[in-house]
């Protein structure tokens, strides 16, 4: 009989299908292993898992469980990367990522655009000795100045949190890469249906789980995908020792929305792209922020990495935080909240929550002002919530 190479399978079947662990019993749906830790035969076979444990060996949940393991192969395969490690939060994955590889006196050059709680861990690395450097994220001239000799790591999320700034990662990989530095990228905003980071040049995706992978707002979870040798011996060692490890009941929650994730994200897209160009010309905003718009200043670059706008859009109103705050009281279906990509529209003001500890000239050369608004993209119908923006808008 001739041997056929295996035909690659599309992401949604992967989301469904990969890395099933299924148990003596031949249960269908992906078991949750909720146990601390597991029984050896006998004392050699446990000296043996703690010199070195395979893919399917576990010893104490806080290193490796089961269930986790299936959510673990199963968006490593979408992402497509040779392993993940999946953590308790997004910011767990954030900072297990750059404090396991980092120490006194390395360099890691960073977007300046980032989320609030992802600027904290930079300082914090800052105290303990690591040389931090910012830069205009959409700026190559400053990521070639900063991006010397001697750099470790560059950080930047791909499309920036809240202001839609979409980073150039082939060019900022080409120049990480040339002088041997590792790109960590936080890839949250293009979701891992979206995702092309690796193909241009990520060495390392974090993921917040609790945004578009369970998609229902229900738990927290997050996820670094890299190399098997930058997973298991830079990033796991740090997050089994310091805690920073996901939940067995969290990680079958994360398995089950990466089945729907595909379909649930591309219909929160097109509801996006709707709406932003819905939103253009109105009176009330001075801005629509849309990488999906031919106006926005990276669309061409948006295209040509995700292939799609995504599921978020900024507005910035006239009428600075006084209209901000009375358009948020007037909204009836999308909710004031500070998580995103779940099935319900959210609406946040991020100069008062996510971005809040930020000084004031910081968020101003950012583009986070009074008046802006950042909009999640849920489930609902696109024309319910145009209409709901253009009511409390007027």
């Amino acid at each position: 009989m001739t041997n056929t190479p295996e035909k690659k399978l599309h992401p949604r079947t992967q989301a469904v299908h990969h890395g099933t662990r299924r148990s003596q019993y031949g249960e269908m749906a992906e078991a949750i292993f909720l146990t601390q830790g597991f029984v050896y035969d006998s004392a050699e076979q446990a000296e043996a898992r703690f010199q070195g444990s395979g893919p399917d060996e576990f010893i104490y949940a806080r290193y490796g469980n089961p269930t986790s393991r299936m959510f673990e192969d199963r968006i490593a395969a979408l992402e497509g990367t040779e392993d993940a490690f999946a953590t308790a939060s997004g910011m767990a994955a954030v900072n297990g990522a750059l404090f396991s590889m980092l120490k006194p006196g390395d360099r890691v050059v960073a977007a300046r655009a980032l989320f609030g709680s992802c600027l904290y861990v930079l300082d914090l690395l800052a105290k303990f000795g690591v040389d931090v450097a910012y830069v205009d994220g959409t700026d190559l001239d400053q990521w070639r100045d900063a991006v010397r000799p001697g750099t470790t790591a560059v950080f930047f999320e791909s499309v920036s949190n809240p202001t839609l700034e979409v980073i150039d990662m082939r060019a900022v990989a080409d120049l990480a890469h040339a002088v041997g530095a590792t790109v960590v990228v936080d890839n949250v905003f293009a979701t891992p249906v979206f995702s092309r980071a690796v193909e241009m040049g990520a060495d390392v995706v974090v993921y917040s789980a609790t945004k578009h992978i369970d998609g229902g707002g229900r738990a927290l979870a997050g996820v670094i995908c890299g190399t098997r040798q930058f997973v298991r011996e830079v990033a796991e060692p740090y997050l089994k020792h310091t805690g920073g490890a996901i939940s067995p009941f969290h990680s079958w929650l994360m398995l089950n929305g990466l089945t729907t994730m595909d379909l649930r994200v591309r219909a929160q897209a097109d509801a996006a792209d709707a709406i932003a160009r819905a939103l253009q010309g109105h009176e009330a905003l001075s801005r629509v922020i849309y990488p999906g718009l031919a106006e926005h200043p990276q669309h061409e670059l948006a295209m040509s990495q995700m292939g799609s706008g995504g599921t978020m859009i900024a507005v910035e109103l006239a009428g600075g935080k006084d209209a901000a705050f009375a358009a948020l009281d007037r909204l009836r279906i999308f909710k004031i909240s500070n998580n995103l990509g779940d099935a319900k529209s959210i609406v946040t003001h991020p100069a008062t929550t996510t971005h809040q500890r930020l000084p004031e000239d910081q968020r101003a050369h950012l583009g986070i002002t009074p008046g802006l608004l950042r909009l999640s993209i849920g489930l609902e119908d696109a024309q319910d919530l145009i209409d709901d923006l253009k009511t409390a808008f007027a």
